[in-house]
């Protein structure tokens, strides 16, 4: 046996752990799905007697790792009264206990392609595996013996024939009695497993704005006592639930033949609230339990809402949340049967009265309070005389995966803090973000050295933060205290809102890690660095979430064991999405895009049924002010110009495009909207492409600067562009306005060289704190005058007029620093960022700055 999580993100049942149990002889599979670690021993436990009772055979050997949710007292204890033997594999030999360990693997990459198949979201992960589980066990896996564990185990052939694929739409009877005559009889669903202990199969509904899952609801004591929270919530009843709503496969007789490999989905699933009104059911449903496969000890099923994390003494407020379920039903009498209803909101409520009314939401606010209680971030107090109360607010965000699906709610409480008043409420202001160049430094020095690179988010940083200065604010929104509805809450820590914030926990946390022998970056203060003899750990910080990488993995393990001990936080393994970008870490090397970015403002534009175009702008047809144009809404235009900045994050192909029609932003008109949407219809035909940085490729810097001449026809200034590759990576590049007018094309050449110093030698001194050093940097320039002024420090009449800070390239190129190079027009790859091309030249650039589709 083997266990496996935790998952960065919960199964709809609120699971992060999968125990997998394997049959030596059969190969015959059972996973169980727990939300920590100690409830291995409450499903080990009873899952051997059950095993003895029903193959009359007793369990002789257990083979498992040395993890603690094994090798306990517990457990220890109670295979010594079985007379049960314990082999254990030896530390870092996962090939001891080899058949889990495979199987482990085998049930996560079958699960993950059951989703990727199906679309439905990662949400349904735990449905995905048990899925895989059923059929894997009911398909031939030793050839050897020639039959399926299945067919070992049971000792007779399983019936597949009711098998459908994972995720196909399905219709579910609608058995409320009220149907008016032309109502529809059923609902539009999706198959997500099925049920050894009952005819029903499991299926998600479609509700709109929320995903309504219906599973299925066995004993109390199948869900393992152990493993059962006996906290109660007492907002919340138990008078009705959820009718059962069966799909009935094909033949019901040899279904019934299934037994119990893969334990209910439903363990701990909280049970929401029904209200009094609403239509009512004249008849209670009724599920047949007689083809269950296994006996356990019967136990009162426990409806009422039970949750580990929020015991309602310490829920604030007095909240009667209102029902929100699909259907209304009379109390279900048979307990050992039913369909729970777990709600996952699509969206997000602008106002706090619109939360109350979604138990999603209201479970989001009540941990995020959870975490206010746990801090000890404030005390309950009256307003001292002479002071003011600043206010709070609710906002509620819904957290996506890469693929823009909604993995959790996420309500976050916040204070106005646009009403304080420096010197009396706040001093120091400080946010600490890190730039996005730095995060691509780190990326390429990863696929250069090899390791993955990991993601954390702490939990409620800023509520980790002290603040000196004294600071009240008003009651939570729905969350007053009725017995003390005019008093105000004075802060011990920082606040989300206050100036003061991100200032506080950035200190507490670069405290924490320079005690713990991290170094703090000379130049980028946002990346910490710890060091050993031969290895190095990066710790790169954007407020409170964190990627880090290692070349050694024991040190990213410490790491998260480190931040586990001072914080609360989730591990969001390897790094897949981060500020918008998505990530890809591969055998060869790192694909950085942002694809479901591109997916979602062509949708938000309007553009989805654009016609693509071979390049972001057109070649032939400059863009002026056009005084006479009609205008356009000035706000969209700013909208769209402001979406497609942000995509230049990985997207250099655009970058010239977006910097031109940004200049036309105060009093846009059609040409330039015109232009813009040009750009949207190039995107359309290349939503995919991103940026490419092999692990083969060398680590060396270089840099390419070039400039057109006066080509801004607003006030005939120069556009300087630049790029900087490691090896072949492109980490950086520039596209900007020069501020003076340029006399000479080697004057706007000059200038723009200079401005790619500037940025050359910020990643010099960014590499210095990776421990490289980079000396006699060649910065390609295409043409000869630029170069030579910058070799010769020689007055001429036509360059004495230009500003001095442009002059500080010579002082770099005698410190060798730097070496200005002649490159050949045609290889000038900065002329990307300089002007437009025809779709020939474009696709050479665009291939030539490593850029590549996804697959």
């Amino acid at each position: 046996m083997d266990l496996f999580g935790p998952t960065n993100v919960m199964s709809i049942g609120k699971k992060s752990y999968c125990l997998v149990i394997v049959d030596d002889y059969s190969r015959f599979t059972w996973v169980y799905f727990l939300r920590t670690k100690d409830e291995t021993s409450g499903l080990i436990k009873p899952f051997v007697t059950t095993m003895e009772n029903k193959t009359n055979l007793r369990v002789k050997v257990i083979r498992s790792d040395n993890g603690t949710e094994f090798k306990n007292a517990d457990l220890n204890s109670f295979c010594e009264e079985k007379g049960i033997e314990r082999q254990y594999s030896a530390p870092r030999t996962p090939q001891q206990n080899g058949v889990a360990k495979r199987r482990n693997r085998i049930l996560i990459e079958a699960g993950r392609t059951i989703l990727a198949d199906s679309k439905l979201p990662i949400t349904f992960w735990a449905e995905a595996v048990n899925t895989a589980c059923y059929v894997q066990n009911r398909v031939l896996i030793v050839k050897s013996k020639g039959k399926t564990p299945y067919e070992l185990f049971e000792k007779k052939k399983p019936y597949i024939g009711f098998l459908k694929p994972f995720g196909c739409p399905c219709s579910i009877l609608d058995t409320k009695t009220h149907l008016g005559k032309f109502d529809s009889k059923s609902d539009d669903g999706f198959l997500v497993g099925y049920f050894s202990q009952s005819k029903a199969l499991s299926n998600a509904v479609n509700t709109g704005s929320n995903w309504l899952f219906d599973i299925d609801s066995l004993t109390n004591s199948l869900n393992m006592s152990n493993a059962v929270n006996t906290d109660t919530n007492d907002v919340c009843t138990t008078e009705e639930t959820e009718p059962v709503q069966q799909m009935e496969p094909e033949n019901d007789e040899k279904n019934e033949d299934q037994q119990t490999e893969e334990t209910s989905l439903s363990d701990n699933i909280e049970v929401i609230p029904a209200s009094d009104e609403g239509p009512q059911w004249d008849q209670e449903p009724e599920v047949n339990d007689s083809n269950l496969g296994v006996d356990l000890p019967e136990e009162p099923l426990h409806l009422t809402r039970t949750q580990k994390n929020h015991p309602p003494t310490l829920v604030i407020g007095d909240i009667q949340s209102p029902m929100i379920t699909r259907k209304q039903s009379k109390a279900i009498t048979n307990q050992q049967s039913g369909m729970i209803s777990v709600f996952l909101s699509q969206t997000e409520p602008k106002k706090a009265l619109d939360a109350m009314k979604d138990p999603s939401w209201i479970e989001a606010m009540q941990e995020e309070l959870l975490q206010f209680v746990l801090q000890n971030v404030w005390d309950l107090v009256d307003l001292p005389r002479g002071h003011r109360v600043i206010g709070t607010k609710w906002i509620f965000r819904n957290k996506t995966d890469e693929r823009g699906i909604v993995i959790k709610n996420k309500a976050r409480l916040v204070d106005q803090g646009y009403t304080q008043e420096e010197g009396i409420d706040y001093d120091d202001v400080f946010a600490l973000v890190a730039r996005i160049e730095a995060i691509r430094l780190l990326l390429a020095f990863a696929s250069y050295k090899g390791f993955k690179v990991y993601q954390m988010d702490v939990k409620s940083a800023f509520l980790y933060g002290t603040i000196d200065e004294e600071v009240y604010v008003s009651q939570p929104p729905g969350f007053e205290d009725p017995k003390y509805p005019d008093k105000v809450y004075k802060l011990r820590k920082a606040l989300y809102g206050l100036h003061q914030a991100p200032r506080a926990w950035y200190d507490t946390l670069s405290s924490y890690l320079l005690e713990n022998k991290f170094e703090r970056g000379v130049i980028d203060k946002t990346l910490f660095i710890k060091r050993t003899k031969t290895d190095m750990l990066l710790v790169q910080i954007y407020v409170d979430d964190i990627i880090f990488g290692s070349t050694k993995d024991d040190m990213c393990k410490e790491f998260e064991e480190l931040m586990h001990k001072k914080f609360k936080i989730s591990s969001m393994g390897e790094l897949t999405f981060f500020l918008g970008l998505q990530v890809k870490q591969k055998a060869d090397g790192i694909f950085i895009n942002q694809s479901k970015y591109v997916a979602s403002m062509l949708q938000k534009f309007g553009m989805n049924d654009a016609k693509p175009t071979s390049t972001p702008m057109e070649t032939h047809k400059h863009l002026t002010a056009d005084v006479e144009g009609e205008e356009v809404d000035v706000h969209n235009y700013r909208s769209m110009i402001g979406s497609l900045m942000y995509l230049t994050a990985s997207r250099p192909d655009i970058m010239f495009a977006v910097c031109v029609c940004a200049r036309y932003q105060v009093r846009p008109k059609e040409s330039h909207l015109h232009a813009v949407k040009r750009i949207f219809k190039y995107l359309k035909g290349q939503p995919r492409l991103g940026l490419w940085y092999p692990n083969d490729s060398s680590f060396d810097l270089v840099a390419y600067t070039d400039s057109d001449y006066g080509e801004a026809n607003l006030d005939r200034k120069s556009t300087s562009g630049g790029c900087q590759f490691l090896g072949g990576r492109l980490v950086s590049w520039q596209c900007k306005k020069q501020t003076t007018v340029s006399q000479s094309t080697t004057e706007a050449e000059y200038i723009a060289a200079s401005q790619c110093c500037s940025q050359v030698l910020w990643i010099q001194n960014q590499m210095q704190d990776y421990g490289l050093s980079f000396l006699q940097t060649p910065v390609y320039i295409d043409n000869n005058s630029a170069i030579s002024i910058v070799n010769n420090p020689i007055k001429h009449s036509k360059t004495k007029h230009i500003e001095i800070k442009y002059h500080f390239i010579r002082d770099y190129n005698e410190k060798k620093l730097i070496q200005v190079l002649k490159v050949h027009t045609d290889d000038q790859y900065a002329d990307l960022f300089t002007k437009a091309f025809d779709v020939g030249r474009f696709t050479f650039l665009v291939t030539g700055v490593g850029m590549m589709n996804s697959e």
